[in-house]
């Protein structure tokens, strides 16, 4: 039986800052997760790093909270946001009167909201449409999910916390009145541990209920499905949000070489239901057009979803639910040392951290102050690290890669010194051999699904067609093993990416799809090799 202070369920923002906040203050605590790091919630959204300027009519405490902790976020997690602003445009559609509502809540949160000429704000966003009517610029920015996770739980390992990965909760004993221990499976090995603690935070997002439910609770957790649309470039430099009562389908946001478009709200009673269909993005397609007229035009590589975990005591539900988040101390249902922690957004993931951590500490006589606000995730790259990579890397992915890899980056430059060569094996997103492999040699690291979250590996075009493949082959020849044999590997990874694929496919990107098959299925054979060895 392993023993800490805490156990952490659940592996997302709200989890892996809870963690950090914990190891940070001193205070010994292992996280659990049932897949890999941002398996849920956190790695299915737009991207958006709040203003907070979309909640200022309708919940402008949230708003508060969202600029506060954007200013935050872009200062401790600097790799992992893109400081692009936004745009909050009125088309013809919109109800002029919003735009006082708007501009006076603004003034209440705090929110920068100056408006553009919109003369000059099609000439900075030369495809927005030219029948907006006004346009008011906010300190929105972008932040990359999966590596806001990642640099947390480098930042909590740093600071001794521990992540089991692949550990999916199972049961939490109970004993007079109080939580005493959690089993885990690992689910790639089938082992059982216990783990033996004083308090448990529940952080599972829209598993939530199904944790609080071992410990025999019942709480009022509705998970909400939103669908998005990944389209294959850029077309907007900033956020570009619709100046109406929050909606479907209203934000525009610019990630890399690519833009989002999302999202929609629809009730789900399955905290997994993250499958689009085809008639959602017809939809959103449909409310997009008022902001970009040519977006039936622009190529669509995929479309995913995620649920939202909305705490919904009141009965509300969808847009009508609070997007503010909720603890929820269940000593006062007559079990201590198990804390809730439901609702908000990613932007304000530190703050509900520091709040839950707090509660903790309150309960272990802990006098710690927080201090996950001042500290940065992971360490600035100096100039002469970056010289010494640009023997390696090409120049034009080489701050990608140093941003994304963060603590990481080191590690990655030995190997490479040590290699003959570092070939790309991922040209769209710029990943390179070396990086895969020291990434691909991680104890956490399973399938190429773990690499991709890590890399961007098979997030460009191809979709995974093409390095995928390469990908297999080079670790195969460098002798690294993943779990699975490389075919199975390769079926596993190019089946997920379809998952996605499979409801937009028309135009470029039914083509892309065509090629991608006859790779798969006719060059390699890989279903004709898999039926050769049942035989």
């Amino acid at each position: 039986m392993l023993e800490t202070t805490v156990v952490v369920i659940g592996c997302g923002a709200t989890g892996i800052g809870a963690l950090r906040d914990l190891s940070m203050r001193g205070i010994p605590a292992i996280l659990l997760e049932q897949g890999g790091i941002a398996h849920g919630t956190s790695s299915r959204f737009h991207g958006l790093l709040h203003s907070g300027a979309r909640y200022v009519v309708n919940d402008n405490e949230s708003a508060r909270e969202c600029i506060e902790e954007n200013m935050i976020v872009r200062r401790i997690g600097r790799q992992c946001v893109e400081e692009t602003e936004g745009f909050f445009a009125l088309t013809a559609q919109d109800d002029p009167d919003y735009v006082e509502k708007f501009l006076e809540g603004c003034r209440t949160a705090g929110i920068s909201a100056q408006e553009v000429e919109v003369a000059k704000a099609l000439r900075l966003e030369p495809n927005l449409s030219p029948q907006v009517r006004r346009v008011f610029r906010v300190p929105d920015s972008c932040v990359d999910g999966f590596r806001l996770v990642l640099h947390n739980a480098m930042s909590a390992q740093r600071h001794g916390g521990q992540v089991l990965t692949y550990h999916e909760a199972t049961g939490i004993k109970l004993g007079n009145g109080r939580v005493q221990s959690v089993t885990a499976v690992n689910r790639h090995t089938g082992e059982t541990v216990e783990i033996a603690c004083q308090v448990v935070v529940n952080a599972a997002g829209s598993w939530a209920g199904h944790v609080a439910g071992m410990a025999g609770l019942d709480v009022s957790l509705s998970p909400d499905r939103g669908t998005l649309i990944v389209f294959n470039h850029r077309f907007t430099s900033r956020v570009i949000n619709r100046l109406h009562p929050s909606g479907d389908g209203d934000i525009f946001v610019p990630h890399g070489s690519i833009t989002i478009l999302g999202t929609t709200s629809a009730p789900t009673d399955r905290p997994d239901d993250t499958t689009p269909t085809t008639e959602e993005v017809l939809r959103l397609l449909d409310i997009g057009e008022p902001l970009f007229p040519q977006v039936r035009q622009y190529r669509i590589l995929r479309a995913f979803a995620g649920t939202r975990p909305l705490y919904t005591p009141g009965g509300a539900s969808g847009r009508k639910a609070s997007r503010n988040f909720h603890i929820v101390d269940h000593a006062d249902e007559g079990l201590e040392g198990f804390i809730s922690i439901f609702g908000g957004k990613l932007t304000t993931y530190r703050l509900m951290a520091e709040r839950v951590t707090d509660r903790v500490c309150a309960k272990l006589g802990h006098s710690a102050p927080c201090k996950t606000a001042d500290e940065p995730l992971v360490h600035d790259v100096d100039e002469r690290t970056l010289k010494r990579a640009a023997r390696f890397f090409p120049m034009q992915g080489l701050r990608l890669m140093a941003d994304r890899l963060g603590d990481d980056l080191p590690g990655v430059l030995e190997l490479a010194g040590k290699q003959p060569d570092n070939p790309l094996l991922c040209e769209c997103e710029m990943v390179s051999m070396a990086e895969i492999e020291y990434v691909a040699r991680q104890p956490s690291i399973f399938s190429l699904t773990d690499i991709r979250l890590r890399t961007r590996l098979g997030m460009g075009t191809c979709q995974g067609a093409f390095c995928s493949l390469r990908t297999v082959g080079a670790l195969t020849e460098h002798g690294v093993d993943l779990e699975l044999k490389p075919t199975d590997n390769v079926r596993r990874f190019l089946q997920e990416r379809w998952g996605g694929l499979r409801f937009a496919l028309w135009g470029m990107q039914a083509r892309e799809m065509e090629l991608s098959r006859a790779i798969y299925a006719a060059t390699l054979n890989l279903d004709g090799a898999e039926h050769e060895q049942d035989c």
